[in-house]
């Protein structure tokens, strides 16, 4: 029977994590003739090699490859593509892992759909992955139509015959961004992309370790000379305007701006600050109109102005106001009533050990300027002193607080709860009351 589904997995050193990798590829749905599983090892030099030869002995869907190191993932998933003998290839890293039926349903919906590309829904462990692009299938996803571009890892199913017509393979050799450069061109060039949300198929985890290969500092001039080829593919492929600005966006606000913010930045030595901060504004200067900024939260459209005009002390200084705003609550009850526990608290966001309090009924504008000061008064981190926040919710003594009680039912444990990776239920919070009561699911 022909293969419909080559998975490809790169391996380096994975050590005792590339085992629920190998144990979700043994479980899946889809009939074990109809997928294959390769494993590129890079020259790895721990045990993995060997429990890699004795897997592919005994379970015939496996095949390793082994090769000297190639320095980062392009060149061991190329090899795959070439080894490869399925209707599709999906890449899977060896930390990470499947769910049981994932191959299964991504190629019957990308079968049904005609698609080039199949974006299966992904959960994170540890690790931050898309929210907005799961929140329902796209059949027929386009960079317009479905926040696309939030999701550049490769762990994707593609059609072969796709990567072959229009020559797409990874950027090879000790580099980073090589899946960026890969999925842009895939989702720009695709007849249709498929997003199957329904079903968690790709579990993303970060290693107790932190051993992660993403997770490594890497080198400024070479990340964001990197970065530069994903946008070159973006600018072959679109045209000056709102789609273009739209796509640069992802990369100013992830790969940039929220590297420039609070802890994260602050905790960096200050030459290797120093050191990205200019490769950013390099970049950021180069690269980026205003339209690209625009549509950002307006804390990170601060960060985006003070980088363009190449205010380095203002970007510390904002971050360091950043790292200095926290949300602080005080409980006030905590009583059974009713069948229901009900928690009242009060909540507040503080800077400095002082409540934050905001302008009321005023109309926000758009930051069309550099802001010219970081400190006063009427500065980005300056604190306006006139009426506190509002909600809806009953003010406490303390400027600026908000008074909360939340009601949350008593129930036995749901087996639905974790079904597709989802989860039901209600959190308190400051953002208003919840009343919810047995066997009503939350809103």
């Amino acid at each position: 029977m022909p293969v419909k589904v080559s998975v490809i997995i790169p391996v380096y050193n994975p050590g005792v994590y590339i085992e629920d990798c190998i144990s979700s590829l043994q479980r899946q749905s889809l009939p074990p003739d109809e997928y294959e599983v390769i494993f590129v090892d890079d020259g790895s030099t721990d045990e993995t090699p060997a429990r890699l030869d004795a897997l592919a002995a005994e379970d015939p869907r496996v095949k390793v490859i082994h090769q000297e190191n190639s320095g980062w993932s392009g060149k061991p998933r190329n090899v795959g593509i070439a080894a490869s003998r399925g209707e599709f290839v999906m890449f899977v890293d060896n930390d990470d892992y499947l769910g049981d039926e994932a191959l299964e349903r991504m190629y019957d919906y990308g079968v049904a759909n005609g698609a080039d590309v199949v974006v299966g829904k992904m959960a994170g462990k540890g690790r931050g992955v898309p929210v907005e692009l799961f929140r329902r299938n796209h059949p027929r996803a386009t960079v317009e139509n479905a926040p696309l571009i939030d999701s550049l890892t490769p762990h994707k199913m593609i059609r072969r015959a796709f990567l072959d017509r229009i020559g797409l393979r990874f950027p090879e050799g000790r580099r980073r961004l090589e899946d960026h450069v890969f999925i842009a061109e895939a989702y720009l060039r695709a007849e249709n992309v498929s997003v199957l949300s329904d079903y968690v198929c790709y579990y993303h985890i970060r290693r107790d370790d932190g051993s992660n290969a993403g997770f490594e500092r890497f080198d400024p001039v070479g990340y964001f000379k990197n970065l530069r080829e994903a946008l070159d593919v973006v600018e072959r492929y679109t045209e000056p305007g709102p789609v273009r600005d739209k796509l640069f966006r992802r990369w100013l606000r992830v790969e940039m701006v929220e590297r420039l913010r609070a802890r994260r930045f602050l905790q960096l030595p200050d030459d290797y600050r120093r050191e990205l901060f200019t490769e950013i504004h390099q970049v950021v200067v180069e690269r980026f109109g205003p339209g690209v900024a625009a549509a950002m939260q307006p804390t990170q459209q601060v960060v985006a102005a003070f980088t363009a005009a190449d205010r380095y002390d203002d970007v510390v200084s904002f971050a360091q106001w950043e790292a200095g705003v926290a949300p602080k609550a005080a409980p006030e009850h905590v009583e059974w009533r009713d069948g229901s526990v009900s928690i009242g608290f009060t909540a507040e966001y503080v800077s400095g050990d002082q409540p934050m309090t905001f302008p009321a009924d005023v109309e926000t504008t758009p930051l069309n300027d550099t802001p010219k000061d970081v400190t006063g008064g009427g500065g980005v981190g300056g604190r306006a002193d006139r009426r506190p926040l509002r909600a809806g919710h009953r003010r406490s003594a303390a400027a600026g607080a908000i008074q909360c009680r939340a009601v949350l039912p008593a129930r036995a444990a749901d087996p639905g709860d974790r079904a597709g990776g989802g989860r039901r239920g209600g959190t308190a919070g400051a953002a208003g009351d919840r009343h919810r009561r047995p066997g009503r699911p939350a809103a």
